[in-house]
């Protein structure tokens, strides 16, 4: 099992979950995080720190496009292992129904 970013990552972009990972599995995008799930031990200690509720078990139904988005971008995009700060408009994306679809970027992060 592997613990997956989904689509209210999105424009949110939190990053509480990096402080927190203890394999520094997280990879980050323009718009987005990811976790590299052959990296993740499962340990689950980001999923309650993501404010968006944005992080997912791969055990849940209907996250097999978000568990290969994961795996696929986390090949290509920078490790990041230390928090920045989120977006200053992350709240107002939170919820928000069709990001990947309208606002998802397949652009590298930085990272660290």
């Amino acid at each position: 099992m592997t613990y997956v970013v989904t689509d209210n990552c999105i424009k949110c972009k939190y990053m509480d979950c990096v402080e927190v990972c203890p394999v520094d599995c997280f990879y980050e995008g323009e718009n987005m995080l990811v976790i590299h799930p052959d990296e993740c031990i499962d340990c689950g200690v980001c999923e309650p720190e993501c404010p968006a509720e944005a992080i997912k078990p791969d055990t849940e139904p209907s996250l097999e496009t978000w568990l290969k988005l994961n795996a696929d971008y986390a090949r290509s995009w920078p490790n990041i292992t230390q928090k920045k700060d989120a977006p200053s408009d992350a709240k107002d994306w939170d919820g928000v129904a069709g990001k990947l679809e309208a606002h998802f970027s397949a652009s590298p992060g930085t990272g660290d």
